[in-house]
């Protein structure tokens, strides 16, 4: 398996050290007028079934007998989230995905974490375009960083409904001019002597494509996100034509989700969710809140039909939500007509039951518009005792926590409550374990590498494709930076490459050290203490008492405490005038005196702040 394989760990991994300043537009979005414009959402849909049908031309690459193809995953190998691989064959590299993860408790203070693409950043002149799969934030959040560190114009392929996200993105940055070129599923581009063909796979956002990449050294199958909902709200399948055809053309290796790979089960159709929305909308007497990502097109339409459906309009808030609500009516992914729709800000005087408020806030984020609501700090709406509130999300690891807070808050006002483990509101966009099965079973790939996951997600679906007739040898598991070389002699572990995060800290992109982390949470943790004074070497003596503060300490306001931990303090800084000891050691013995002290009063280690000037 694959930690048999993995002999050749980086040693050298570090972070971007680079420091950037990004100014974002903070300018409330508006809902655009749609109704009358040339693109509809039935004209889309009708294009993807027409795309899905087309029969593509072969494209098969000859083979070069010395061509070697390497496939570095920069991210997504660690976690659900910062999906980026590199393939990189002669003098040509083509980047799969750029995206973000969001941070958890271990990261204090941090906005966003990035992969580290440092080896795309030394190899821009290889780099023939950025191909998208789908518009999540996972997939494309780092994508204008990216851009801004490359300096260079890099064409970017995509489908319309991700360029459109993309778009809005790169104007949030004040990025012009960016190259973006529109794909279709069946279609195929060169990109030097990688070509890389897509296909259609059903995913929880429209629009969503899996690549199929060849070169003169094999041909590579990348899922991108996936599952097998064989009745999509938008009647857009995983293409298993295409599947076939890659299969019968040979399939050297194949990289696949493997988010779900624990859940034995099929993931359940999108459509059960659309049911559900209806029901509980139906029978709510007060007003509908309904928290989603801004991302999930599919489930916002749904929320939109139970809506229209059951007589209410629908208000929008969140500044994500009405983007992204604005993009997907525009491009035709969205369908409601500008009557039913309206700005939260048009709510005043509305009866409660005639509206179903669409808002960010699924992950209980604290400035988002349903935290704000459940917190009476919304500006336009509020929240009453026997409405009901819709949370149409699962939340992501590490955000339990901030969601239950927002629902004990909810539910403190009197409102109804639904998540998924009270209603079918929510399902995943990711393939189960028989469908990751019934995948591999037609693709019968030679090789087989599992992204987009955690260590556990990623043994699974290792075992998966044991189970499926993919030798042991030929099934490998990598970490961020490690890299498999494709080549007429078969396929093995290649040399690594830098890997990492980036830590975006407000205006600053990768300057927040682990150090910087470290004291933020023993802040948080444990407090702050800071003692001040000033002394002569000379006559090695105190010139001034010892200043004590303390913040965040229990009992760190009691004088007895202070005034031992200042006498502790100015003994030990006394005693090491009188041997002379140099101003760093002065600092040392002072600090260690104030740990002590606190350590045997109060069983607390804080952060220390030593200050001592030197006349």
């Amino acid at each position: 398996m694959a930690q048999q394989k993995t002999e050749s760990k980086n040693q050298n991994k570090r972070n971007n050290e680079t420091v950037k300043h990004v100014q974002l537009e903070r300018k409330r979005p508006k809902l655009s007028k749609v109704n009358g414009s040339k693109q509809g959402n039935n004209k889309s849909n009708n294009q993807n079934k027409k795309n899905n049908n087309r029969k593509p031309k072969q494209n098969q690459t000859k083979r070069d007998p010395k061509a070697t193809l390497r496939i570095i995953p920069l991210g997504g190998l660690d976690a659900i989230g910062k999906n980026m691989t590199v393939f990189e064959c002669k003098n040509d590299m083509v980047l799969d995905d750029a995206g973000l993860m969001f941070p958890d408790d271990d990261h204090p203070g941090i906005d966003l974490i990035l992969p580290d693409y440092t080896y795309v950043l030394e190899n821009a002149d290889k780099l023939r375009g950025i191909i998208i799969t789908h518009g999540h934030e996972d997939h494309t959040g780092a994508l204008p960083y990216l851009l801004k560190d490359l300096g260079k114009q890099v064409p970017i392929y995509a489908t319309k409904l991700t360029l459109g996200l993309i778009e809005g993105k790169l104007k949030e940055h004040k990025i012009k001019n960016a190259k973006l070129c529109e794909i279709k599923p069946g279609q195929t581009i060169d990109l030097g002597c990688i070509k890389a063909e897509f296909f259609a796979v059903n995913h929880s956002i429209p629009d969503a494509v899996g690549v199929f990449y060849r070169s003169p050294a094999g041909n590579v199958l990348h899922m991108g996100d996936f599952k097998l909902d064989q009745s999509p709200i938008d009647g857009v399948q995983t293409d298993f034509a295409a599947l076939a055809r890659f299969a019968k053309e040979g399939v050297d290796l194949m990289l696949s989700d493997s988010t779900n790979a624990t859940n034995p089960n099929f993931t359940p159709s999108e459509a059960e969710v659309g049911k559900a929305l209806d029901r509980i909308i139906s029978g709510a007497k007060g007003r509908v809140i309904v928290a989603s990502f801004a991302s999930h097109i599919h489930r916002m339409q749904q929320i939109c039909d139970a809506a229209v459906k059951n007589g209410r309009k629908v208000a929008v808030t969140g500044r994500s939500m009405v983007q992204n609500t604005d993009i997907a009516r525009r491009l035709g992914y969205l369908n409601i007509s500008d009557k039913d729709i309206i700005d939260a800000y048009d709510l005043k005087g509305m009866p409660p039951d005639s509206y179903v408020v669409m808002c960010t806030g699924s992950q209980g984020e604290p400035l988002s518009a349903l935290a704000r609501i459940a917190g009476g700090n919304h500006k336009t709406i509020s929240i009453d005792e026997g409405d009901t509130v819709i949370i149409s999300a699962t939340p992501v690891p590490g955000n339990e926590k901030a969601v239950t807070r927002v629902v004990n808050s909810l539910a403190k006002i009197g409102a109804d409550v639904y998540d998924k483990s009270r209603a079918c509101v929510h399902v995943s966009g990711h393939a189960g374990a028989e469908e990751l099965k019934l995948v591999l079973s037609i693709v019968r790939p030679q090789a087989f590498l599992p992204v987009h996951g955690e260590a556990t997600h990623l043994r699974a679906h290792a075992n998966l494709a044991e189970a499926t007739g993919v030798s042991p040898e030929d099934v490998f598991i990598l970490e961020n930076g490690e890299s498999i070389e494709l080549s007429s002699k078969g396929i093995k572990i290649g040399e690594s490459v830098p890997s990492g995060i980036v830590l975006v800290d407000g205006l600053s992109v990768g300057d927040t050290s682990e150090m910087v982390l470290h004291e933020r949470s023993s802040l948080g943790a444990q407090g702050v203490a800071s003692i001040a004074c000033a002394v002569n070497r000379k006559s090695r003596s105190l010139v001034t008492p010892v200043l004590v503060e303390m913040h965040g300490i229990p009992g760190g306001d009691d004088p007895e405490l202070v005034k031992a931990v200042s006498k502790a303090v100015s003994n030990a800084i006394q005693r090491s005038l009188s041997k002379e000891e140099p101003p760093r050691e002065t600092r040392k013995i002072a600090r260690s005196a104030l740990l002590s002290v606190l350590w045997e009063r109060t069983n607390q280690r804080p952060l220390v702040i030593v200050n001592i000037l030197e006349l």
